[in-house]
């Protein structure tokens, strides 16, 4: 009576698996058949077992993922309709992006701060202002994205200059949530899953070196997330792993990182744009199976449709489906225990510290940066993407394979979906976003 039901079966070996697959290949190579490698250089096995566990412990968030809502600050009254209508319909999060001050009474009215998170991501440096909107607000829930070095990163030259942005920095870095690292702009840009790990890691570690390790719970992340199921859970399990080793060095005891997460746009088409829901709902599905706090999803038509009502309510209705009816709700240890995620999150973990280390011994992430180092690594791997998807062997349906020749979309852009080419002079090389499928883009609306 007290035998388990499986205790009749023997246990089979990974050997035995590998020798009945090497038998039913019928003279096939095992390893060039079914062994795939990606372009971070891990090689991916067809089966693994509890040999494969690494039985890592990772500081996962406690509470159910957020679903957020990003809404430009053009105009303070229409920025408060568009949030207080978003968290009617669902959102339990708000992210107003600025490129200049605001009146945050008028935006924030009616908006209980207590009740949802409110993340600001300021295109503008002004402590002065900073202070007021974080006072105004006093809540936890509120996260200011403040990144100087994500700024120098993304357009080649700090807000004011090297002095005057570490100033405002200075003067704002005790309040709660102050400092982000904008990890987006990395992967944008065509860096893989490892350069991205290690990328974020050095970026922050930049921000503790300066500051100290007591700073550490004063820092959010920002991710996007791509359309590698497994990998792109894993990232954020890796980096989870690896922020809290790097804080040990630093003597912080161990602290769950916040991680705010979209879909990338690097993958995201003008052609067969329907396409683009498909993969942002399998994004969205990595970022809360791999832990992260807050999502917010871009909508379908992102790219080339300004802001509208319809795009906006599909994206966050993506999100309330899988959260309410998809069983993803607190979804965020679902990954504890697969043989296959916990082998690749710690993959990714050793080759990200590997390039940490490197980056360390080369002098810091911002001295690579301005010697033009971060960029050209970043380079490289763009362009092994762009040659894998121009040669078809990365697929994105409706633009590189199985083309809708009647699509037509000249008429139907309100924005440039485009690199523009920029002419302001600029310290360091930029590190630009720019999307896989942009040159066969152009050539078929030229085609039109």
């Amino acid at each position: 009576m007290g035998a388990y039901l499986f205790d009749e079966f023997e246990g089979i070996s990974e050997k035995a698996w590998k020798q009945k697959i090497q038998a039913d290949l019928k003279g096939l190579d095992y390893n060039d058949t079914l062994l795939w490698h990606t372009t971070e250089g891990i090689t991916v096995k067809p089966f693994y077992t509890k040999e494969d566990r690494s039985h890592q412990e990772i500081a996962l968030p406690k509470n159910n993922f957020n679903i957020c809502q990003s809404i430009f600050i053009d105009n303070e009254v229409v920025a408060n309709k568009l949030a207080t209508d978003t968290i009617n319909r669902g959102a339990t999060a708000i992210e107003f992006v600025a490129n200049k001050e605001f009146n945050y009474q008028k935006t924030l009215r009616n908006i209980d701060a207590t009740l949802i998170k409110i993340y600001f991501k300021l295109n503008f440096l002004d402590a002065s202002f900073i202070k007021k909107l974080v006072a105004f607000i006093n809540s936890s829930n509120c996260y200011i994205n403040v990144d100087i070095i994500g700024n120098l990163a993304k357009t080649g030259n700090w807000f004011k200059n090297l002095n005057a942005d570490h100033k405002e920095l200075e003067s704002i870095i005790d309040l709660r949530n102050s400092l982000a690292v904008n990890s987006s702009v990395y992967q944008n840009a065509g860096s893989n899953s490892v350069q991205q790990i290690a990328y974020s890691l050095a970026h922050a570690n930049e921000y503790l070196n300066h500051f100290g390790g007591e700073i550490a719970d004063k820092i959010h992340f920002n991710f996007s997330v791509s359309t590698n199921y497994f990998f792109e859970i894993a990232k954020l399990r890796a980096f989870r792993l690896l922020w809290n080793s790097l804080l040990k060095e630093y003597n912080v005891s161990e602290k769950e990182a916040h991680i705010f997460a979209q879909p990338t746009l690097r993958n995201k088409t003008l052609y067969d744009y329907n396409t683009n829901m498909l993969r942002t709902t399998s994004e969205c599905m990595s970022a809360i199976l791999g832990g992260a706090n807050t999502i917010s999803n871009v909508s379908y038509d992102e790219i080339f449709h300004k802001s509208n009502e319809f795009g906006e309510r599909i994206s966050r209705n993506q999100l309330l489906i899988l959260k309410e009816e998809s069983g993803f709700e607190n979804s965020q240890h679902f990954a504890d225990g697969s043989y296959y995620i916990e082998n690749i999150t710690d993959k990714l973990a050793e080759k990200a510290l590997e390039i940490f280390k490197g980056i360390e011994e080369g002098g810091g992430f911002l001295k690579q940066l301005k010697e033009g180092i971060i960029q050209r690594k970043i380079n490289e791997s763009a362009q092994k993407e762009q040659d894998l998807f121009d040669k078809g062997e990365l697929v994105l349906l409706g633009t590189n394979k199985i083309q809708n020749e009647k699509d037509k979309m000249k008429n139907d852009l309100e924005l440039f979906p485009f690199v523009k080419k920029r002419s302001e002079k600029t310290l360091i090389q930029p590190i630009i976003a720019k999307r896989l499928a942009e040159q066969i883009e152009q050539e078929r609306l030229d085609n039109e």
